[in-house]
């Protein structure tokens, strides 16, 4: 693979965040966008958007990526587990909607969907010390970009 250089200033990220569990997808918002910009990508190319939900998370960087110049997405939720199934259809649907938006747009969608059993696993993957899953998320949608671009130069 060669080395890579992008200008990331140049480069156009969508963020989309569940306002359901807030207390949790906020610090993993805060983290993706401090990272973002610890990369070189500025304020201006950086778009945020808050959805219901985990559920729409889909939709909603679906939108993103049909109506924004941008190179990529990253998604943010929390789904906790309850006493009831509600936990597996979210899971599965936002999986699902995710991968399946990743094949067919050709610009990745970095999964930062937390899936946890109780609020303080959550928390504890939501936490700055501990290695914040937001962060991550921005993380591997650079790194998807770098290798796009390395496949770029190594087909040209």
């Amino acid at each position: 693979m060669k080395e890579i250089d992008l200008n990331w200033q140049n480069v156009n990220i969508a963020l989309v965040a569940a306002k359901w569990n807030s207390f949790i997808t906020d610090e993993m918002l805060g983290a993706a966008l401090h990272t973002l910009k610890d990369k070189g990508i500025t304020d201006e190319n950086i778009f945020v958007y808050r959805c219901p939900g985990s559920f729409e998370i889909p939709l909603v960087c679906k939108w993103c990526l049909e109506h924004l110049e941008v190179d990529g997405v990253v998604a943010i939720g929390a789904v906790i587990r309850g006493g009831t199934p509600h936990f597996d259809y979210v899971c599965d649907a936002v999986t699902r909607g995710i991968t399946d938006l990743n094949m067919s747009a050709s610009k990745p969608v970095s999964f930062g969907i937390l899936t946890t059993d109780n609020v303080e696993q959550a928390e504890e993957r939501a936490s700055v010390d501990k290695g914040n899953k937001g962060a991550e998320a921005a993380i591997a949608l650079c790194e998807m970009l770098e290798i796009r671009q390395s496949i770029r130069l190594e087909g040209s």
